[in-house]
């Protein structure tokens, strides 16, 4: 079913479309395709060809990276190598936040990249957090509120996709997720003013997409991580935040989903629950398992099929917000990003 494949964003292998990734993707028709450094290290025109190619695949799925500045940044030059979003908390300026994801945005879109899997919306709260650590713009809930939105504003006028991530928030933990399942003890309410606030901001800011956390939360009577959790999937997002664009999980080939179920398995909880895309990052035989789990279960189940075919309508609308012939493009290496960029490194972190 090329609905069912809408639904998944995978990875492929290296820097190039051979015959048996061109073969596994024509089964599944992804939705999206997202690439990693693996991808992209055969330098600039290697890159702008790979993306070409996957554009010109019959049912044109989007293309997406990870790209938040700091130490989760795939590209090297030409592009523009911004600092972490700790930098800009101190600065606590929402329009050179909104700058930083412009240029950001710009650049991408210059290459061909449709989403940009950022801004990181979560809460630093756990000063020992690792995983998101530097990444989040701070600690404090409007603080993170206003600088998220303005980035999603940024990415946004520069003619990009973004998706706020992890929902409902990866700031109070220790455990990293890419290694196994972290959980936050706290209420309901606590998440509420707190984790909560930078992701009703961006939703108002006009995001499309937001990603869970592979993380459980004393906050809800269900022991699952939430992108398995109904509470936080359907609840939480749709009934009280309102909600309307794609919900997608991290990755279903990270440690904290392999300890409870294999990716098809995690997959199909995932879409029953409410969410409408899974990501499967790593191996293209995990990607293709997710597909004909995904497939069997809207053939099989009519509860299933039902939630398929509302996620694919999310997809089917986020793809119209997009119009790859109205990107705001520059020339790279953009002489104007290095300088930004180099301000803001050279600016002593003590707010503004």
């Amino acid at each position: 079913m090329n609905t069912v494949g809408a639904l998944i964003t995978m990875g492929i292998p290296g820097a190039e479309l051979d015959d048996a990734t061109r073969q596994t993707l024509e089964q599944i028709r992804p939705g999206c395709i997202i690439l990693f450094r693996r991808n992209v290290d055969r330098g600039f025109d290697s890159l702008q060809r790979l993306v070409a190619e996957l554009h010109q695949l019959p049912w044109a799925p989007l293309v997406a990276i990870d790209h938040e500045g700091g130490r989760v940044m795939r590209l090297g030059e030409p592009f523009t190598h911004f600092p972490p979003a700790s930098v800009l908390g101190a600065r606590k300026d929402p329009a050179l936040a909104r700058d930083v994801a412009f240029a950001m945005g710009r650049e991408l879109a210059s290459v061909g990249f449709d989403l940009v899997y950022a801004p990181v919306l979560d809460v630093l709260t756990c000063k020992t957090n690792t995983v998101i650590g530097d990444r989040a713009f701070g600690d404090d809930p409007q603080l993170v509120a206003r600088l998220g939105s303005a980035q999603v504003r940024g990415f946004l006028d520069a003619g990009i996709l973004c998706c706020g991530k992890h929902f409902p928030g990866h700031g109070d933990t220790e455990v990293d997720s890419h290694l196994d399942l972290p959980r936050v003890e706290v209420s309901f309410e606590v998440l509420r003013q707190r984790e909560l606030v930078p992701f009703r901001a961006a939703i108002d800011a006009g995001v499309p997409m937001l990603m869970t956390a592979h993380v459980t939360y004393s906050a809800s009577a269900s022991q699952l991580p939430a992108s398995f959790d109904p509470f936080f999937l359907h609840t939480v997002v749709r009934e009280q935040l309102r909600f309307s664009g794609v919900v997608v999980t991290d990755d279903l080939e990270m440690g904290a989903v392999k300890r409870m179920a294999s990716p098809a398995e995690a997959a199909v909880r995932a879409i029953a629950a409410g969410a409408d895309g899974v990501l499967v990052c790593q191996t293209t035989e995990a990607a293709l398992a997710v597909w004909q789990a995904l497939s069997e279960a809207a053939q099989n189940q009519p509860q299933a099929r039902e939630r398929v075919a509302a996620a694919h309508e999310r997809w089917q609308a986020l793809c119209h917000h997009l119009d790859r012939s109205r990107r705001n493009k520059c020339e790279l290496p953009c002489p104007e990003h290095r300088r930004l960029a180099q301000n803001l490194q050279r600016t002593p972190a003590t707010g503004a």
